[in-house]
């Protein structure tokens, strides 16, 4: 058998106002100069002097404010990286992602793209990356996704929404500061927070499941379940937690993989181009079949903390529109043998999938 041998963060800084050393952190890290600090922040931020205030330009250090509005594109990422090479004399000394897991992913993306000839589109899949990234840091400002911990960074390409999973995607240090995420609107909390919760559940009942999993997904549950459930936290014990619980989701899924909510959330989010936590949950709420326990408890939250999810998004779609979401939910085999089994094909059909998404 061939074990999987792979990085983890190397530097985390946790606790509440541990992003006030950010400037500490870099400092070492300056190359030269002309060798800039990029920082590309979530445009939430704009005009926010609390956040701002904190980071200290210097030579020809820029911050890049990026809505998060839209799930992260190649393009995109070919588009930054582009304007990066052009007005930067040198290389940049790090890439710093500021922001939900879009900002994150992006930043993942971008400090690759900046060693690596091509162009996004051409790293989607496993173990593509040739060259080390650039030293890139990640800040979350919102918690769940898991993105922070990953190594990949998820991309909706020309053909098709899928990670650059690679040894050099996962951060070179990490700041968990869940002060930072004290003004995220109820809803995006809840969605993204469940975000953790779906990887939880798909891990913890995959067949790729092992004891490394097993340990941190229980852990990342037990902490969903006490903040989305029990409902006792006070508001900065909930931030903390969730943090943690974000932190140990993402760590789960390094060793397994995710399943069925996201493979299909994926179709969503390639064709109508739904945000990753709300279409996981979009999804995740009509999977009983698959995962009876985790989907009733996900009902249960959902209904105390009074979240309404859209409905009929595929109710006008033609047969061609459908075709598009299931190719790219059954592309993603490694999520269906993760639930199934190894002859999921067996089970899942794309007429059972069409029948799942006319219902949402």
């Amino acid at each position: 058998m061939s074990y999987k041998n792979f990085p983890m963060v190397p530097k985390v800084l946790f606790g509440r106002g541990s992003f006030n050393q950010i400037n500490d952190v870099l400092a070492p890290k300056r190359l030269s100069i002309n060798s800039p600090f990029i920082f590309l922040i979530d445009d939430v931020f704009k005009g926010n002097t609390w956040l701002l205030s904190r980071i200290a330009l210097a030579y020809d250090d820029r911050v890049i404010f990026i809505s998060a509005n839209e799930e992260p594109k190649t393009s995109q990422v070919d588009n930054i990286v582009e304007d990066i090479i052009l007005k930067s004399k040198e290389r940049p000394s790090a890439i710093i992602g500021i922001g939900g897991g879009t900002l994150l992913d992006l930043a993942k993306a971008v400090s690759i793209m900046l060693t690596n000839d091509g162009e996004a589109k051409d790293y989607q899949g496993w173990d593509l990356v040739k060259n080390p990234a650039i030293y890139h840091v990640g800040i979350p400002t919102i918690s769940g996704t898991g993105a922070e911990v990953s190594r990949t960074t998820v991309l909706t390409g020309p053909d098709r929404k899928l990670g650059i999973n690679s040894d050099y995607t996962p951060f070179d240090q990490v700041i968990l500061d869940s002060e930072l995420t004290k003004d995220v609107p109820k809803d995006q909390w809840f969605f993204t927070g469940m975000d953790c919760y779906v990887h939880c559940i798909e891990s913890l009942t995959g067949t790729y499941l092992n004891a490394f999993s097993e340990t941190y997904g229980n852990m990342a549950l037990n902490l969903c379940k006490e903040i989305f459930s029990e409902n006792n936290l006070s508001e900065v014990d909930a931030q903390e937690k969730l943090m943690m619980a974000s932190w140990h989701g993402g760590m789960s899924i390094a060793y397994s993989q995710v399943g069925i909510a996201h493979a299909m959330s994926y179709g969503l989010s390639y064709l109508l181009g739904i945000k990753h936590g709300i279409g996981n949950c979009i999804v995740f709420d009509y999977l009983e079949d698959y995962y009876p326990e985790g989907v009733s408890l996900f009902k249960k939250m959902k209904s105390e903390h009074n979240i309404i999810l859209p409905k009929g998004l595929c109710a006008d779609l033609s047969d061609r529109e459908f075709d598009i979401m299931i190719d790219v939910a059954m592309s993603l085999e490694p999520l269906w043998e993760n639930a199934l089994g190894k002859y999921w094909k067996k089970t899942i059909t794309r007429e059972k999938l069409k029948a799942l998404y006319q219902k949402m």
